[in-house]
């Protein structure tokens, strides 16, 4: 399923993107679609850059404050894939990219990650002597337990 998805990524979206550029620059003109691609990309830097600054107070906040930094970690990655997002030439990148700099939208989608990993991943959170330790260990479950040939616990492999 996964190397269908990056198919359809590789192929479809450069497509997508192609007869975006031959839809806006028909309406506005090559040299109006060659700029305001360079000005989206521009832009977009300019406000990774400032919102990254942001993100990474709000980890360090995190940190001294003893919490697990998991949302501010999730928050983070999810800017920088904004960042390639918005670097990469395109009107349907350039959108995805500036919906992820909406700060809302973003911790929502980091909740998800966060969710999906914890659903994969057993994390352990400790306070050790020299501060907060973060042990985890993933743990691939199979949805079917008679494949497994026992009772589903991924403790119970043979």
């Amino acid at each position: 399923m996964p190397l269908i998805i990056l198919l359809a990524l590789f192929i479809g979206l450069p497509v997508i993107e192609i007869a975006t550029f031959i839809k806006v620059g028909a309406k506005v003109g090559a040299f109006n679609t060659i700029a305001f691609i360079f000005l989206t990309a521009f832009l977009g830097v300019i406000l990774v850059r400032w919102q990254g600054f942001q993100a990474l107070a709000e980890l360090r906040r995190a940190m001294d404050e003893g919490r697990p930094p998991m949302l501010e970690i999730a928050s983070g990655a999810l800017l920088l894939l904004a960042g390639v997002l918005l670097l990469i030439p395109g009107f349907v990148t350039d959108a995805a990219g500036f919906l992820l700099l909406v700060p809302p939208l973003r911790r929502l989608l980091a909740r998800r990650l966060i969710a999906g990993i914890k659903m994969r991943a057993e994390v352990h959170v400790r306070q050790g002597p020299g501060g907060t330790v973060i042990d985890a260990e993933v743990v691939e479950i199979e949805d079917d337990p008679k494949a497994l040939g026992h009772d589903g616990s991924p403790w119970n492999r043979k």
